[in-house]
């Protein structure tokens, strides 16, 4: 592509020679090879890390705006209008270089599948650069591309968009010879005017592309398709196409599907059964046909390769370890960029000082291995990490490469799990556990995690990501953010979720018990705290952790005051003052403020007013609208009253997650952001913006047959209206499954249908109707997540989000994953 005029000739000729691009300041590595592209995003501004970043040894920087040099003396800034475009701009420069063949993939489903199938099947022949994850974004595309390297074989890389004018961009970037189109769907629909403006805005992908594959049954006009300058083909199951598909027969587990295609037949066997992963394999298959032309070379490598073919982990997960370990659990994923993405994972969970990598020997990577294993250790150093243990022949070769203070090396899985001095080892530190299939390192996971009860809460933290940013986005620029993780995080524990926003850099936590918050600590949260109910005895640990009480009434304070003198203090406290405008919970009447004022100025040395704070009673109904806003305005004049009084100035803040959708012009100076944070949005406002965080499972533990007439359950309280199956599945209102929920007026998610509850909820178990439903034991079972919803649950038994998610109780297994 053509340079572009506004960006000067020294910004590409520096700006190449450059290893790492780096676009957030948390993912710092090679600071002295790196260039940091200051982003500014709604409620995001990376200029204001810069200062950071230099000390850090950054000495590049592309931005909008240049700062102040002279306390930067050695800093060299690239001045550009738009720094999103110019890392655009530079990637393509990068990849103009290079002329192996490049696969670009785009549609609404199935594109990080289809490219980790294509990698899975061709990377024993060839070496191949792939777009590590999802990352398919406007930043995550560079990132990957900028990776090419001239070993390189070919590229795949996959792209999505939300809106329009953002493909055209894409295409500039990675300049694909070869374009997939997995299919169209609802996705991302809110950001185009309707589905054909979608479609149009996808294909600008393939503008330039010799080869298009698709199916044949995708919902884009004829006159779109043919805008595509380029040969296509396509495929279909069961009817007429260029390739078409026929499953069959099953045998066992095995899939068998005919291949039809130029009057060749191909048998494949699979394991895989269900629609989406056949289909996924169906465009797998057809672009290594159609693309290779040395056909019987490819046909016998992917016979092979298709009855190896695996699932693909689309997600990092968490999970609690031995002897109070966290593990990152990034098994059958095993590649260089897929490490870097791991390790900034690994990163954030900054709460133990003890970060240690388990990692088999990388396969098929394309790479001379000294060399690869030297990146390796050079990405360990960068990140800190304190052990390394690898696994496998070739890792064990190349040990002296590695230069961390511990390391360890064993040829194959099984000795490594021998080795039970070494497995007693681990204690309070957080373990990335990445290994090739052959591996089988789901058996060191299975060794090194804490076994508990079998039901679990899978947590979404990218889900929760996208949540914080949806609420950022309808704050003010000066408006500060404070989240509650109080009830360990809505249920869903605490302190991943307070991890995460430490991440992100939230301005504060809030809590309900000084318990929790210095829990929090004690997992190295840093943040400041607010904690919503002290009491006296907690005074010590308020002190000693530096957390923020909320005082609301003389009683607490003078309590406090006198636990300072008693102390003899020589640090103040701060302090959040609780104003009662209406919720007639706690708080400070409005009258009471003249005395409030007489003693905190007497005792302003021990204490500082940090906050002063209201609640809203009835922000998430319409109905009390007019109250609310009486609320605010008598929250207004006490502010402004407190402040003149005292002579200084305090944050103020009253919106809760309903308050911030109900009534943003009143944002004050901090909002509290609480279930909205979680998934829901308590007045239905913008919950289409919201995505779940929690989805609640279990398994059927056994299914019966039960004839009619036969009762079911503690006092029979189920009778068989008729001949049925009943599955038993392994949660109970131990659990948080609520007894409400017995005789028929809960349901459960399983094998995509809704089951309802038969009899009462038992303490550990509930039976539920799986009639027809071919249902096994070991089946998995959502009680709630995307269907049903905890909204759904809640109306069912007449009560809200909140009881159902902090119902879940703690021996229930948390599950953390990312993506």
């Amino acid at each position: 592509m053509n340079k572009p005029a506004t960006l000067p000739e020294y910004f590409f000729k520096d700006l190449l020679q450059k290893k790492k691009l780096l676009t957030d300041s948390r993912k710092l590595q090679l600071s002295n090879e790196s260039v940091f592209f200051a982003i500014k995003g709604k409620k995001h501004d990376g200029h204001i890390y810069i200062s950071d970043l230099y000390e850090k040894g950054i000495r590049d920087f592309v931005v909008k705006d240049v700062p102040e040099q002279s306390l930067l003396p050695n800093a060299k800034f690239y001045q550009v209008e738009n720094v999103i475009e110019a890392l655009q701009q530079l990637v393509a420069l990068h990849r103009s270089q290079f002329k192996f063949p490049i696969v670009a993939i785009t549609g609404s489903n199935g594109k990080t599948i289809v490219k980790e199938w294509l990698y899975q099947l061709l990377s024993p022949d060839f070496a191949i650069i792939k777009s590590p994850g999802s990352y398919n974004s406007q930043i995550g595309v560079p990132l990957s591309v900028w990776g090419i390297e001239e070993r390189h074989q070919l590229g795949i890389f996959e792209a999505g968009i939300s809106t329009t004018n953002e493909m055209e961009k894409l295409e500039e970037v990675i300049q694909p010879n070869v374009g997939i189109l997995t299919n169209i769907g609802s996705s991302h629909d809110e950001g185009f005017d309707n589905r054909e403006e979608k479609v149009k805005e996808k294909l600008k992908l393939f503008k330039n592309v010799d080869l298009l594959i698709y199916p044949k049954n995708i919902e884009v006009s004829s006159d779109l398709l043919n805008s595509v300058k380029a040969k296509k083909i396509n495929w279909a199951f069961g009817e007429t196409a260029d390739f078409r598909f026929d499953v069959i027969q099953a045998s066992g587990q095995k899939i068998k599907v005919i291949c039809s295609y130029n009057s060749e037949k191909l048998e494949l066997e699979t394991n895989f059964s269900d629609a989406a992963s056949l289909q996924n394999l169906a465009t797998c298959i057809t672009f290594i046909l159609s693309f290779f032309n040395d056909r019987d070379k490819v046909i016998d490598s992917i016979k092979e390769g298709v009855k190896a073919l695996r699932g693909v982990r689309m997600r990092l997960e968490l999970k609690k370890g031995i002897n109070e370990c966290l593990l990152i659990d990034d098994t059958y994923n095993n590649d260089l960029a897929g490490l870097s993405v791991a390790l900034d994972f690994l990163e954030q969970q900054s709460h133990a000082s003890k970060k240690t990598v388990i990692l088999s020997d990388m396969l098929e990577s394309g790479e001379e291995s000294a060399m690869l294993y030297q990146k390796v250790n050079e990405l360990l150093q960068q990140n800190a990490v304190s052990k390394f243990i690898g696994v496998g022949a070739e890792i064990s070769r190349h040990r002296n490469v590695f230069t961390l203070a511990e390391t360890a090396f064993y040829e194959n899985t099984s000795s490594f799990l021998s080795d039970k001095k070494q497995l007693g080892c681990f204690s309070k530190e957080v373990v990335l556990i990445k290994g090739a299939r052959k591996f089988l390192f789901e058996e060191v996971v299975n060794a090194l995690q804490e076994k508990i009860h079998g039901t679990h809460l899978e947590i979404n933290l990218e889900a929760v990501t996208n949540n914080l940013n949806f609420y950022k986005s309808l704050l003010k620029p000066q408006t500060k953010l404070m989240v509650m993780v109080k009830a360990f995080g809505y249920g869903s524990s605490g302190f991943e979720i307070a991890k995460l926003l430490q991440h992100h850099r939230v301005d504060y936590l809030a809590v309900a018990y000084t318990d929790e918050a210095v829990r929090l600590r004690e997992n190295g949260i840093t943040l400041p705290v607010m904690v919503m109910n002290p009491h006296p005895e907690s005074f010590e640990k308020l002190y000693q952790h530096d957390l923020e009480p909320q005082i609301y009434s003389l009683e607490i304070l003078q309590h406090l005051i006198d636990f300072l003198q008693q102390k003899e203090a020589e640090k103040s406290m701060h302090v959040h003052i609780n104003f009662d405008t209406g919720m007639r919970r706690l708080g400070f009447e409005v009258d009471d403020q003249k005395d409030l004022v007489a003693t905190l100025k007497q005792h302003a040395k021990k204490i500082q007013v940090k906050a002063v704070m209201t609640h809203l009673a009835g922000a998430d109904e319409e109905e009390h609208n007019a109250f609310s806003l009486k609320q605010l305005e008598s929250f207004e004049k006490v502010c402004n009253n407190m402040e003149n009084e005292l002579g200084y100035s305090f944050i103020s803040h009253a919106l809760n997650s309903a308050g911030i959708a109900r009534f943003n012009d009143r944002q004050f100076d901090m909002v509290r952001l609480g279930i909205g944070l979680y998934g829901v949005e308590p007045n239905a406002f913008y919950q289409d913006k919201l995505q779940p965080v929690s989805t609640l499972k279990t398994t059927v533990s056994q299914v019966k047959k039960v004839k009619k007439g036969e009762s079911i359950g503690y006092s029979r309280k189920g009778i068989a209206k008729k001949d049925m199956e009943i599955g038993t599945i392994a949660i109970g209102y131990a659990d948080g499954f609520d007894r409400r929920f017995g005789n028929g007026v809960g349901k459960v998610l399983v094998k995509g249908k809704l089951a309802p509850v038969t009899g009462s909820v038992c303490m550990d178990m509930t039976m539920i109707d799986v009639t027809g439903l071919n249902i096994k034991d070991g089946e998995e079972v959502v009680i709630f997540g995307e269907v049903p919803t905890v909204e759904g649950l809640a109306k069912w038994v007449g009560t809200i989000p909140y009881e159902i998610m902090t119902n879940v109780n703690e021996r229930v297994k948390r599950l953390y994953f990312n993506g």
